[in-house]
């Protein structure tokens, strides 16, 4: 059992609100538990599929039933039960609580001039002296 794996409590928990086998046959060679902390882990650690170690089964398969599950909507009705039986026995607080302090402004955000593009006297081609053409600095007039 890895240090992360879920405890027998946790699994008391869970285990009856898996999807039972739906097809006769062969029994599978991994236990839905193993294969639940090979998810865990690999969502845990952020590693690749392929990296999930060997004692969890092969990575083919714990990828399978977790993207079976994602596509038929298990996880989510498993987290909605798990939510209601914490919301029933007290355990869970629905507030939020939203603190301006930590929202900033994207760095592009600061400094900027107001009213546009920027200001008349900086932008390029604005000069207070007046054009000088060829005949004016001649003297040809």
């Amino acid at each position: 059992m890895g240090r992360g794996d879920l405890t027998n409590e946790q699994w008391a928990r869970l285990a009856p609100l898996l999807p039972r086998g739906k097809k006769p046959g062969r029994p599978p060679s991994w236990s839905k538990r193993q294969l639940i902390d090979g998810i865990r882990w690999r969502t845990r650690t952020g590693a690749p599929w392929r990296d999930v170690p060997p004692r969890y089964g092969p990575w083919q398969t714990v990828y399978g039933l977790f993207r079976r599950w994602q596509r038929d909507g298990t996880w989510k009705w498993i987290l909605t039960q798990l939510q209601a039986q914490g919301d029933a026995a007290g355990l869970i607080t629905w507030q939020v609580n939203v603190d301006t302090t930590v929202v900033r402004a994207h760095q592009h955000a600061a400094g900027a001039r107001k009213g546009g593009t920027g200001n008349a006297k900086n932008r390029a081609g604005s000069t207070s002296s007046q054009p000088t053409t060829r005949s004016a600095a001649l003297g040809v007039g």
